[in-house]
């Protein structure tokens, strides 16, 4: 049985990216967990109503030049580490 989840990220905090690509990062965050939650299901410990006030999924490196749609993409892998626990 596939079970629902409304995930809001009231405020997603990003250094050292151009401020004109907050709406790209962000919309690639939002397809890539939407993926990310449809391909690995829901993990057990989500299967009640939570609220975390603060997530913090480490940090990782980006080439220069990266675009940021795939920048997206790996703030996604690790918001998804960060509470897939």
């Amino acid at each position: 049985m596939k079970r629902n989840i409304e995930l809001h990220i009231e405020e997603l905090v990003l250094h050292g990216f151009a401020p004109g690509d907050r709406y790209a990062i962000g919309k690639a965050v939002e397809l890539e967990l939407t993926r990310l939650f449809n391909e690995r299901g829901i993990s057990p410990s989500l299967s009640k109503d939570m609220h975390v006030d603060h997530l913090n999924s480490g940090e990782f490196n980006v080439a220069q030049g990266v675009k940021a749609e795939t920048i997206g993409t790996q703030i996604a892998g690790a918001i998804f580490k960060g509470i897939d626990k």
